[in-house]
């Protein structure tokens, strides 16, 4: 079973470098542009991991996506991983406060992200099988 990953970021470049980071591994990919398309998404297709950006434009940005995604008991599960350029501590306190699981500051290496991926896609298996 593939480990369904949820792309969200309004910098299409940015999108295209994840696909492309990850291309060839064992991800079924999705990707929305903005808070509330992401929220729908994760609802409805309910991802194991969302990569999701925090400054996005319309009606809700990261931190909301992820405080309402954390605050539902049917998706409180989902593995949130945060990219942004926001580095500062008061940010990465905020995405602690709202849920999320990691804090990856861009730019970010690609090497990381793999790993990380790969750490939790191993975990998803095993708790999936």
């Amino acid at each position: 079973m593939a480990c369904k990953l949820l792309i969200v970021d309004d910098n299409p470049e940015v999108c295209n470098l994840l696909k492309l980071t990850l291309a060839g591994d064992a991800y079924e990919l999705k990707e929305v542009s903005n808070g509330v398309d992401a929220l729908n998404a994760i609802k409805a297709w309910r991802p194991n991991i969302v990569l999701l950006d925090i400054m996005m434009p319309g009606e809700m940005n990261g931190f909301q996506v992820c405080k309402a995604v954390k605050n539902d008991p049917y998706l409180k599960h989902t593995y949130i991983a945060l990219l942004t350029g926001k580095g500062q501590v008061k940010d990465i306190h905020q995405g602690a406060d709202v849920g999320a699981d990691t804090y990856l500051i861009k730019p970010f290496s690609p090497m990381v992200l793999k790993t990380l991926l790969a750490r939790l896609t191993q975990d998803i298996n095993f708790k999936l099988f």
